[in-house]
Formats: C-alpha cells, sequence, structure tokens
C-alpha cells in the first residue's frame, strides 16, 4: 500500500497525462443547432472569406475618400448623386471622382468607392446633389473581403468548448455540421452506510447523498455524461462489485468516500486489485483533499475524492477538470481570476497547496476578500462562495491587504 505517500498537484496532473493519454474518446457529427457546449474534435477552418465582398458599415454615401478631404459645415463637398445599391443584390454602379452612391448598411460597395460618409452628415441639395459636411478617411465605414474572416483560418480551434456566439460563425460560413468528441461517459458511486438519496425520508443517523448531485453537475460542465450513478455500502465485496460493473461500459468511474484512513476504507484495495498499473496517486498535497486517489487500468480513468462535500467539490475542480483536458487532448482551461486584497491575515500549512472559500466585496473604491470559514463537511461553504484563493504548497498564509488572485467558480 503506498499511503499517505502524498504528491504535489503538479506531479500528479503529469502523471495523469502520462497514464490516461491512451484513453481515446471518439468522435461523432451534430448539427449546430445541437453543438452548445460541445467540444471541438479538430480545428474548424473557414470555408469562404467574410464578407465576402466589400461592404458599408452605415446607411449612408459611398464615394473616394479624397473627393471629401476638408469637408466641413461651412465648406461642404458637393457630389454627383448617381443611385443607389439594394440590400442583398449586386451592383454594376461606379464611383468616379465627385460622385456618390447611396448605399444601406451591409450593402455592397460600388466599384471606385473606398469610403462611406453616414446619412446624418449628408443633405440632399436636389435630385443630382448630395452636400457632404464631414471628411472622410480611405476605408472609413467599410469592411474589406476577408476583413472579418479568411479562408482557410482557424475559426475553432480542437478542444474548444462550443459557446452561443461560435454557432453564428459556423453559420456566417454555412457550416451546419460540426465533429465534436462524444461526451465520455462517467459513473459515480457514493459509499457510506449512512447515504440515502435526496427524494427519501431520512432516519436518524443517516444524510442524504449530496456528492452525487455536486459531481454529476461538474461532469456535465466539463463536457461529460453521466450514465450510471449509485450508492453501495462501505465494503470491500460491495465497491469490487459496482467498480468492476462500472468500469467495464464508462471511460471514468468516481468514487466518492472510502479514501481516507480506516476499517471500512477500501478504495485503494478495490482499485490496485482491477490489474496494471493500478493506483498511482494515493494521497495528495491539497488542503481539503489529502486523501485523493487516482488510478488507471484496462483504459478506464478511476478517481476516489473524499467524502466530505467540500472536499470532493474541490478536488473534482482540479484533477477533475485536468482529467477532461487529457481526454480531450488540449492544454488546461485558463481559469478566471480576478485580483483582490485580503481583509485578514490567514495562516496556511507549508507543504499542502490550499484552498480557501472567500467572499468578494468592494470597499472604499477597493477589492476586497473575506475567507467562508467552515469545515470540509459543509457543502453550504462552497456554494456561498464567490471564489477560492489558492496558496501555495511553499507559503505560509496570507497577509492582511495583500493584493492575491482569486478563482472565481
Amino acid at each position: 500500500m503506498k499511503l499517505h505517500q502524498v504528491k504535489s498537484p503538479q506531479d500528479i496532473k503529469e502523471e495523469m497525462r502520462e497514464y490516461f493519454k491512451n484513453i481515446k474518446i471518439d468522435k461523432e457529427t451534430v448539427n449546430i443547432k445541437n453543438a452548445l457546449n460541445r467540444i471541438v474534435y479538430e480545428d474548424v477552418l473557414s470555408k469562404v472569406d467574410i464578407p465576402d465582398f466589400d461592404k458599408s458599415t452605415v446607411d449612408g454615401f459611398a464615394v473616394k475618400a479624397s473627393d471629401v478631404y476638408g469637408a466641413s459645415e461651412s465648406i461642404p463637398a458637393f457630389l454627383n448623386y448617381k443611385g443607389q445599391v439594394e440590400m442583398g443584390k449586386d451592383t454594376d454602379l461606379t464611383v468616379d471622382y465627385d460622385e456618390c452612391v447611396y448605399v444601406p448598411t451591409g450593402g455592397k460597395l460600388p466599384e471606385g468607392s473606398n469610403a462611406v460618409v453616414m446619412i446624418e452628415y449628408t443633405e440632399e441639395i436636389d435630385e443630382e446633389t448630395i452636400a457632404v459636411y464631414r471628411p472622410l478617411g480611405e476605408g472609413e465605414n467599410i469592411i474589406k473581403i476577408g476583413e472579418d474572416m479568411k479562408k482557410e483560418e482557424i475559426l475553432l480551434k480542437k478542444g474548444r468548448k462550443i459557446k452561443s456566439y461560435d454557432l453564428g460563425v459556423l453559420s456566417a460560413q454555412g457550416i451546419w455540421e460540426i465533429d465534436v468528441y462524444k461526451k465520455p461517459k462517467v459513473s459515480i458511486i457514493s459509499t457510506g452506510d449512512e447515504l440515502v438519496p435526496p427524494y427519501e425520508e431520512i432516519k436518524e443517523g443517516q444524510i442524504r447523498d449530496i456528492n452525487t448531485y455536486t459531481i454529476m453537475g461538474a461532469v456535465e460542465e466539463f463536457g461529460g455524461q453521466v450514465v450510471n450513478t449509485d450508492i453501495i455500502k462501505d465494503n470491500y465485496q460491495s465497491l469490487q462489485k459496482a467498480v468492476e460493473k462500472y468500469g467495464k461500459v464508462s471511460d471514468v468511474v468516481i468514487i466518492s468516500g472510502g479514501s481516507s484512513v480506516g476499517v471500512k476504507d477500501n478504495t485503494a484495495k478495490v482499485l490496485d486489485s482491477l490489474g496494471e498499473p493500478g493506483v498511482f496517486v494515493e494521497g495528495a498535497a491539497i488542503k481539503p483533499g489529502k486523501p485523493t486517489i487516482i488510478s488507471y487500468s484496462n483504459e478506464t480513468a478511476y478517481m476516489g475524492l473524499p467524502g466530505h462535500p467540500l472536499s470532493s467539490a474541490i478536488v473534482f475542480s482540479i484533477f477533475g477538470s485536468e482529467l477532461f483536458n487529457i481526454l480531450f487532448d488540449r492544454e488546461m482551461d485558463s481559469e478566471i481570476e480576478v485580483e483582490a486584497l485580503s481583509s485578514q491575515n490567514l495562516h496556511s500549512t507549508p507543504g499542502r497547496e490550499t484552498y480557501q472559500a472567500v467572499n468578494i466585496y468592494k470597499e472604499n473604491g477597493k477589492r476586497y476578500f473575506k475567507p467562508i470559514l467552515g469545515k470540509s463537511a459543509s457543502i453550504s461553504t462552497i456554494v456561498k462562495a464567490d471564489g477560492l484563493l489558492k496558496i501555495d504548497v511553499q507559503e505560509e498564509g496570507v497577509s492582511k491587504d495583500e493584493v492575491r488572485k482569486i478563482i472565481l467558480i
């Protein structure tokens, strides 16, 4: 057994990449209507230039910029009106010196013009003459061919989680189907003689299962699909039976509870019995979350999380997110952080990377954070939090008024 041989988070992530790189997640093709929050399987390239014609970004008159240099309200430029461009149609109109053509927003720019003056800065003198009261620079109020997107440009990179505006970009390119990773199949096992489902009445000494639902939400946020959940008794036989059953049909099996020292703690033993290489992490140098177990066998990843809800949530946010980055063959997502001042001195134990739930607030125009004090068994701590303060392994704590980065959650 390798109990208490704790490893740093960085070392754990490196080992995870080494072991889990062999888990292959296939692709599937989906309509873009169903692509939101899916993970891009390979780089998506632009098929055409956007726009594929020079167009106006305002309602106004297409001109040669040199014709309106120096134009003002007191000394306007007078141009010959040649006609108008119809929206959504091609045009054979051209603009020569001292000429102009009306163009609606998004309309095609007539050949010969190189700027568009907004209609607010013009006046119709008669049917053939337009006065311009404002100067323009070449290229003003127009967008050139390919200025938005160029053909063969990378639109969406491999591993990107598709966002709502990505769907608009794909639509603009005439891309209505896209290859995405299939959702990795995840089974969640909660262990504990005292656990009952949330829809059942509890008896004295029992508690409702919290971790399954917290982890389930995180799995879906990371891009996975929970295919099985189970609550089992905290004994070797029950856990072994469940792990063997779900390991055959899952890419990832997550076990909540049964990872700390004790008579009933069987997770490491069961996972080691599944085959090589077995358990490669049995203890993480983080607080909360030291009793973390990670294993690999038969092309399935196994993760044993602490039973306490806060510890379980934090551990899975750290190592679960990294697991899905590996499955989707991408670099680690950037965490969203803000800087804030510490409202007080905070102590930390050197040798363990500490995560402290905090609230963020403003006072006298400055942003501060204050710790939310709670035990690892308290899930409400993370619910109340705005973010997490990470205190590195070598640090003894944080001083009052010290500026730190807070990971938003």
